[in-house]
């Protein structure tokens, strides 16, 4: 396969993204990470997600996204932590239901088919602005008939700029969490017809 016969496949594949897209939350995952204890990793995810995006395939970087995720669905298999974080002391789910990030601009990424998607990312009613790293994973048909996409992203974020805060002071030095979290994406949308 010749230089151009790739740049016309990815290009023909892009345009075929054009259109009204929803995520489908049954394969989509909202994912998180964050050093507990200053000695491992604490991993889950949010379960309920919903979102919309509107893609460009003859201009990639004029796509947008617009996503919103219920807090009361945080979830690392540990009840008393998971309800711990949803207290007044972090996500205060009972004040603030969802967390929600609206695109405000593209970029094409370092490669092929990755792109860096900012956006006003929004928790405990804090907005700040954040840059995803995404990658198109591809699409096809699905066996019902839908068209699907599949993305992928990451970012990282400082959960004290979302106000956040709550920690406690280890006797051996360091926190019990650390300021830092990474965000993983895995984004199933469907067209729509």
């Amino acid at each position: 396969m010749t230089a151009t016969t790739a740049t016309t496949a990815t290009t023909t594949a892009l345009t075929d993204l054009t259109g009204t897209w929803t995520i489908d939350p049954a394969h989509t995952r909202i994912g998180f990470a964050a050093r507990h204890a200053m000695v491992t990793t604490v991993r889950g995810q949010f379960t309920a997600v919903e979102g919309t995006l509107h893609l460009d395939g003859g201009q990639p970087t004029a796509s947008t996204a617009t996503v919103t995720i219920q807090t009361d669905s945080f979830d690392t298999g540990v009840a008393d932590r998971d309800g711990h974080v949803k207290s007044a002391d972090l996500l205060d789910v009972a004040t603030h239901p969802t967390i929600t990030f609206v695109s405000t601009g593209a970029s094409a990424g370092k490669g092929d088919d990755e792109y860096v998607l900012t956006g006003d990312l929004t928790i405990r009613g804090i907005t700040r602005s954040v840059d995803l790293d995404v990658t198109f994973e591809g699409s096809s048909k699905d066996p019902f008939g839908n068209v699907r996409a599949g993305f992928t992203g990451t970012t990282s974020i400082n959960r004290k700029d979302f106000g956040l805060t709550f920690n406690a002071v280890l006797e051996t030095g360091g926190v019990l969490v650390s300021d830092k979290i990474k965000i993983e994406l895995d984004i199933s949308a469907i067209k729509a017809s």
